[in-house]
């Protein structure tokens, strides 16, 4: 082979950075399987990291869960029983905002929704730059009904927009961040009262919302993926080298709403609605 061929099929200086660059989780060669939605909407949201890996240098880093996006049905799910909560306005008066967004799914599937804004919050930079592509990418394939935008930077320090919020969690940190969230929010609502409602999916850290004064919960149970998510679920998980996490058929899911500084509600008996989801395996 000569010297120039040499050099045409040699990796180019941006893709060896590129790989070097990649997070742990995210290629193939560390058991990545591509989510279908992936492959449908040719988007990249697939993946399972670490929060070992996931290390920014920041103070919280060690707080994160770890990456992986939620199930398209189960998040679908959930905006259908957040609606059956009866929020306190229309959906179009409401800013999304996603705290752990990742690589974005959660924000592109809210954005098929008429809200008046879709926000997402994610502390990793490398996460949050390929979720701007694929905020754009979605964007210019006519798909979003609201305007997006990604915030690379720590959720603790962010500041709710004006305006009635919803905030999506898909547990994306342990409890001591969500705590100083909760905190931060409660000093600055005060007495407005339904400005602000949470949907939690994979509800680890229940107990630091229901220890929050000023917030209630409207419903507590079991969301469930479609069978396609399921089945893909399953082989995504099964594919991952150290079998750390295992593939269900539900996520354990709250919501919860601001009701006033001075609420000290009771979980069990302000449910307005519940799911018995099945029996667990």
């Amino acid at each position: 082979m000569t010297q120039e061929n040499q050099l045409k099929n040699r990796p180019s200086a941006a893709k060896r950075e590129t790989k070097r660059r990649s997070l742990k989780g995210l290629a193939v060669r560390d058991g990545l399987v591509r989510h279908p939605f992936d492959l449908e909407f040719d988007v990249r949201t697939s993946g399972l990291v670490a929060g070992r890996n996931l290390s920014t240098g920041q103070r919280n880093d060690r707080h994160a869960t770890a990456y992986y996006a939620v199930a398209p049905s189960v998040f679908r799910g959930m905006l259908v029983r957040w609606r059956r909560c009866r929020p306190l306005a229309p959906i179009d008066e409401f800013t999304f905002i996603d705290l752990g967004a990742g690589m974005g799914r959660a924000m592109l599937l809210a954005s098929e929704f008429p809200f008046r804004a879709v926000l997402g919050v994610e502390l990793n930079p490398m996460l949050a730059r390929i979720g701007s592509r694929n905020l754009a990418r979605w964007r210019a394939a006519g798909r979003a009904r609201a305007p997006m935008r990604m915030f690379c930077r720590d959720a603790a320090t962010f500041d709710l927009p004006s305006g009635k919020c919803v905030v999506f969690l898909f547990n994306p940190f342990a409890a001591p961040v969500l705590r100083r969230i909760l905190r931060n929010w409660a000093a600055t609502l005060g007495e407005r009262s339904g400005t602000l409602d949470i949907l939690y999916v994979n509800n680890e850290q229940e107990n630091v919302l229901r220890q929050q004064a000023g917030f209630t919960r409207l419903f507590h149970g079991e969301v469930r993926r479609s069978q396609a998510d399921t089945a893909a679920e399953r082989k995504i998980l099964g594919n991952q080298p150290d079998a750390a996490y295992a593939a269900m058929a539900w996520e354990d899911c709250s919501i919860y709403r601001w009701a006033g500084a001075n609420e000290r509600s009771h979980p069990e008996s302000k449910d307005r609605s519940r799911d018995s989801g099945g029996e667990r395996r």
